[in-house]
């Protein structure tokens, strides 16, 4: 039994601020998931003011009632009275980075033969907190047993 590892940074379509499923994009950019029959996999995203999740994947409103309740948990300051002392990108780049805080960096995600085991109404996101599209990098990392 072989317990191959296996990594690759996956670019993201960048995306203004909001919360996007992204399942389908993960899977299409790691092939490699089909050659496992059991494992983990770790995604994990190399910015601090966006983030991942995982949570429902049918409602889209669910999606947009989270980045809501994200902006009113972590307001940004709109008169310019110096809410937070790091502003050097502009109003949303404190609340973009206590957000990400917040929520995480990463997630794993179970392997069973060859596919995602994700529940049935579970999606992984991508949170980003900023309002201009960025360009973001999530590296993946596949540990696990091979199929025969």
């Amino acid at each position: 039994m072989t317990s191959p590892w296996h990594q690759k940074t996956l670019k993201l379509t960048p995306r203004p601020r909001g919360s996007y499923l992204i399942t389908d994009e993960i899977t299409s950019l790691l092939p490699e998931l089909s050659r496992y029959r059991v494992g983990l996999l770790t995604l994990f995203m190399q910015h601090t003011s966006c983030a991942l999740s995982l949570n429902e994947n049918w409602d889209s409103d669910v999606r947009l009632d989270m980045s809501d309740a994200m902006d009113r948990i972590v307001a940004e300051d709109r008169t310019g009275e110096g809410m937070y002392r790091h502003d050097a990108e502009g109003s949303d780049d404190m609340p973009a980075h206590v957000k990400s805080a917040l929520i995480g960096a990463s997630v794993v995600v179970p392997v069973t033969d060859g596919r995602l085991a994700l529940g049935t109404w579970q999606g992984i996101w991508y949170m980003e907190f900023r309002r201009a599209r960025h360009a973001r990098s999530v590296v993946a990392t596949i540990q696990g047993e091979l199929k025969p």
